[in-house]
């Protein structure tokens, strides 16, 4: 499988990062389940050989060890580190009994960063996400911080992860009337089970012109089929995913629904949920998982799948959530007409940005 994937430009920078990220938080022991460094690797090499290029890390997973296992990745051939768009994340706690290892502080930041330089083994980062919002530290440092350390050269961009959208949209004008560097990604779950983010995350990022990275797009693998065409097996998995309420009754209705859509298509559930995502539009990029190779090579197999548009509406319609207001209200045809007027039905409207 050599250079299937396609390449889409992140943000509105001129990166050009493959049309689905890897994701590597089961690259790890120390939370007692993940892959090993070897089998890691072997996920790694499969990936980059159908032309993958964007990975996704963060300083806190398994402890740093995911860092180390992808750093020894980068460093195992030559120019390597080069070819690979290397995105990592700061924010949540390193140390227990620190109050300073943990938040979006200038502190932590720096800390944070030169941690995940030596595990990465590298003297930059392609991409630093904010990892989740800290209410606690101002935006206006964490811009800062961020414009800082892209201007020593540490970063290239920055992105922002789990953040509400007012405070994303007030962080990036803030930069832009200041000339410090905006964030390019917005990093969020979404999938066919969480389509949340449809109120008010997704407008926003479209408003910004944010790639928007979508962890979790297989529903915490409710959506491969492994719990509705009775193959499940990771009992551990199913009771978080109980807890979290992703087994509930009406998302299985979903994961049924994409079960039956495969099947139309002789492919399979993953691939069906993750071409979803893709299918939202060209800012959208899943990130995917694997602790296995079969399993990245399965997912990535979605860059090959077309949905119909009845195949889309039909996901669409199992899935889909209410706005709530304000966005119920203001799109309802009453206030349409007392907004616009009954004229507005002979108006053409003003085509979205691509």
């Amino acid at each position: 499988m050599s250079n299937e994937l396609r390449y889409r430009l992140l943000g509105r920078s001129g990166l050009r990062v493959s049309e689905i990220c890897l994701g590597t938080m089961s690259f790890g022991n120390q939370w007692g389940f993940g892959a090993d460094e070897a089998t890691s690797h072997q996920v790694l090499d499969a990936f980059a050989e159908a032309g993958g290029n964007f990975l996704d890390t963060a300083n806190k997973y398994h402890g740093g060890e995911t860092e180390e296992i992808v750093g020894n990745w980068l460093q195992a051939a030559s120019g390597r580190r080069d070819r690979t768009v290397v995105a990592t994340k700061y924010t949540l706690t390193m140390d227990h009994g620190d109050p300073n290892a943990a938040g979006n502080h200038r502190k932590n930041l720096v800390r944070a960063v030169e941690g995940s330089l030596r595990r990465l083994q590298t003297d930059y980062i392609d991409l630093l996400w904010v990892h989740a919002w800290d209410p606690w530290t101002p935006w206006e440092e964490t811009m800062r911080g961020l414009d800082d350390l892209v201007r020593a050269g540490k970063l290239l961009y920055v992105g922002v992860s789990d953040t509400p959208a007012w405070v994303v949209s007030a962080a990036n004008v803030a930069a832009e009337l200041r000339n410090q560097t905006p964030f390019v990604g917005l990093q969020i779950e979404y999938s066919l089970l969480q389509r949340t983010p449809e109120r008010d995350l997704l407008p926003m990022a479209e408003h910004f012109g944010l790639s928007v990275l979508a962890w979790a797009p297989l529903g915490g693998g409710v959506l491969t089929g492994k719990y509705t065409r009775g193959d499940a097996s990771d009992s551990l998995r199913k009771q978080g995913n109980d807890a979290h309420g992703r087994t509930a009754a009406r998302n299985l209705e979903i994961a049924r629904v994409v079960d039956a859509v495969a099947d139309e298509l002789g492919v399979t559930s993953a691939q069906v949920a993750t071409a979803w995502v893709s299918a939202q539009g060209y800012r959208y990029l899943p990130i995917v998982g694997a602790r296995k190779v079969g399993q990245i090579t399965d997912t990535m197999g979605a860059s090959a799948v077309t949905l119909s548009e009845a195949q889309l509406a039909k996901l669409d319609a199992a899935s889909e959530i209410e706005l709530g207001f304000p966005h119920d209200f203001l799109g309802s045809d009453r206030v349409e007409d007392l907004v616009h007027g009954e004229v507005r039905r002979r108006i053409d409207a003003r085509p979205k940005p691509v």
